[in-house]
């Protein structure tokens, strides 16, 4: 009989062990496992995990930088900045918005209306982007921001600065910011390379001109939170660096006293440094708030602004088209006198109306002025002397002295909403118009009416170079550290006739370019001007300063808004018997003082009527002011070896 109980014992055995082999075998490759995951944890991926740890405990927020400080020409600030309280969120760094927006409302008091536009922007845009939900907290509503914060998962309090303006009147010329356009982004590189929430750019003016130099740097803050999300700590703030700060050649006082002046008046002012081109003032009125526009205009007062027929967000210095009118008159003169058509004795007789090919052109007074000269012409403003000095001068000739004497050309770099006007010729009207240019036109261009267009401005540039005795200058609104000599080039002239002029005072030396060719032609003109102010008959006479320190010399105007009727020409209505948008617009001219010219003034008022009782009046006032105040003015300019 044979026993199989032993070999089946070796079988069991063979096979137990072979399972402990297995199971063995299998814990080696798991623990081993295990272990490489630990050390490729531990090691390769150290650092990818220390990130997401470091990104739960730690947070960082980008700041917008501080802008640079834009200051008047005696140091005030007419661009600044303030501390303002920020809210921000981050929408992945928030599991349930609609509970988020539930508590901020009940904090906040937000409005349904502002929720519904968060959520609409939240959809939009990456999930990982901050949106601010309001970029101007009180304090009260910042502490209880931060009193719930450990509550508000994805919200961000922040200490933040906003653009500030102190004044008003500046509003036109520094400008305004706000929030970032994608309109901004598209077209401007560095904005996109900056890539923060709650930056401002500047939309026009100086804020827009000097965007790039004066946004600054962008800053950053990171600190420690727990569990909850609460801070712990501040790590690291860093302010990034402020943009770069400018001394504008504005003079804040003069620029208040005229925007008063002109109050709710549609209406501009301009005053210049003949010799440099500073600008003084530049107002234009209506104004606006320029501070509405930081934080989000109001619907309301935005809807206001553009309603207004007076247009209160137009830089009229710059953006507005007048016909120049009678000022132009100046010019006419001098381009007649320098292409030797003209001899300024010649004597006309005004009778109130000029008869030509069938069609009759007036003179603004019905019964006309007699005979007049070329002098008297200009002191009177007679219109039949200037259409026959046109006739004969040609509108080519009178089109490329206008330009030289800054119409029809931007005057001033970098700011968009400056307008180039128009200085009409014959291949002028053929390209743009498609048709001849007609005597008739001529006559009109004469007086400044027909096709001309200019800025107040251009017309501030003319007569500074007609001040300057006809060298061209360059208007500026930012303080630079050239230095022209041309005020100690014409003072020589003038103080010594008869002397040769030393080498440091050489035209060659000096870069200056000469805008005509005979300085007597000009002197002419000046002498001309001065009659028109300070002499009976003048058309600004009544305006005059008898006070040797404040004398002027100007030249009025009025641009046709509507034609007279010759059933109005008959009855003889007058400006203010018509209705505000069919009266002309009234337009002043001068330079003071008259024994040492220094300054420059053009004044517009939009349907003034005259520019006699409108204009002139307005520019007696400013360049008194200007003129009280230009020793203090020459005093900084000592002291920083800057010219004045």
């Amino acid at each position: 009989m044979i026993n199989f109980g032993s070999g089946n014992t070796v079988i069991k055995s063979k096979l137990i062990s072979r399972r402990m082999f297995v199971l063995t075998a299998a814990k080696t490759v798991v623990f081993f496992g295990i272990f490489g995951r630990l050390v490729s944890l531990q090691i390769n991926e150290a650092t990818k995990y220390k990130t997401l740890s470091d990104k739960n405990r730690f947070r960082e927020w980008k700041l917008a930088p501080q802008r640079g400080i834009i200051r008047d020409y005696f140091n005030k600030e007419i661009a600044s900045n303030e501390k303002v309280y920020q809210l921000h969120i981050t929408p992945e760094n928030s599991p349930n918005l609609e509970t988020l927006f539930f508590r901020l409302k009940t904090i906040l008091n937000l409005s349904d209306k502002r929720i519904f536009y968060l959520k609409r922007k939240i959809a939009k845009q990456k999930p990982w982007e901050p949106i601010i939900v309001s970029d101007n907290l009180t304090w009260s509503e910042f502490s209880r921001i931060n009193l719930f914060l450990h509550e508000l998962p994805g919200v961000e309090p922040l200490v933040s600065v906003a653009r500030q303006y102190p004044d008003q009147s500046t509003a036109h010329l520094v400008g305004y910011v706000s929030q970032v356009s994608q309109k901004d982004l598209q077209n401007k590189q560095y904005l996109k390379d900056m890539s923060v929430t709650g930056l401002s750019v500047g939309k026009i003016g100086l804020e827009n001109k000097l965007d790039e130099e004066i946004i600054g740097k962008v800053g950053f803050q990171r600190y420690e939170v727990n569990a909850y999300g609460k801070r712990i700590r501040q790590i690291k703030i860093d302010s990034g660096k402020a943009g770069t700060n400018y001394k504008s050649t504005l003079d804040l006082e003069v620029q208040r006293y005229a925007s008063s002046l002109l109050s709710e008046k549609a209406a501009s002012v301009c005053v210049m440094d003949i010799f440099n081109g500073d600008i003084v003032t530049m107002v234009s009125s209506p104004i606006f708030d320029p501070n509405a526009f930081v934080h989000g205009i109001d619907k309301d007062y935005w809807n206001e602004l553009i309603s207004n027929s007076k247009k209160p967000l137009s830089n009229k210095a710059v953006a507005g088209l007048y016909p120049p009118g009678s000022t132009i008159k100046t010019i006419v003169a001098l381009s007649a006198l320098e292409n030797d058509i003209w001899n300024p004795k010649k004597y006309l007789n005004c009778t109130g109306v000029r008869e030509f090919h069938g069609e009759k052109f007036h003179c603004w007074k019905k019964k006309g002025h007699g005979a007049v000269n070329l002098r008297t012409a200009i002191q009177k403003s007679c219109d039949v002397y200037f259409y026959e000095v046109a006739r004969i001068l040609g509108v080519d000739r009178l089109s490329k002295t206008a330009k030289k004497f800054g119409l029809g050309n931007k005057t001033l770099d970098g700011f968009i909403e400056e307008r180039k006007g128009v200085v009409p010729n014959t291949k002028w009207k053929k390209k743009f118009i498609g048709k001849n240019w007609y005597i008739g036109e001529t006559l009109h261009s004469g007086i400044g009416q027909g096709y001309y267009q200019s800025t107040p401005l251009q017309l501030c540039l003319m007569t500074a170079q007609i001040a300057n005795g006809g060298y061209e200058i360059k208007p500026r609104i930012l303080v630079k550290g050239t230095n022209s000599n041309l005020k100690d080039y014409v003072k020589f002239k003038n103080e010594n006739p008869d002397k040769s002029l030393p080498p440091e005072l050489w035209v060659s030396n000096l870069n200056l370019k000469r805008l005509v060719k005979n300085e007597k032609n000009i002197n002419f003109v000046k002498d001309a001007m001065y009659a028109a102010t300070n002499e009976v008959g003048g058309t600004s006479y009544r305006s005059r300063i008898n006070d040797k320190k404040f004398m002027f010399a100007g030249k009025t105007g009025s641009s046709q808004v509507k034609k007279f009727t010759e059933t109005q020409r008959k009855l003889e209505v007058k400006q203010t018997e018509l209705k505000y948008k069919d009266r002309d617009h009234a337009l002043f001219v001068a330079f003071a003082p008259v024994s040492s010219p220094r300054y420059a003034i053009s004044v517009v008022v939009e349907h003034g009527g005259s520019g006699s009782s409108s204009a002139a009046p307005i520019a007696k006032q400013v360049i008194k002011k200007v003129l009280e105040r230009h020793e203090l003015r020459e005093n900084i300019a000592q002291t920083i070896g800057k010219e004045v």
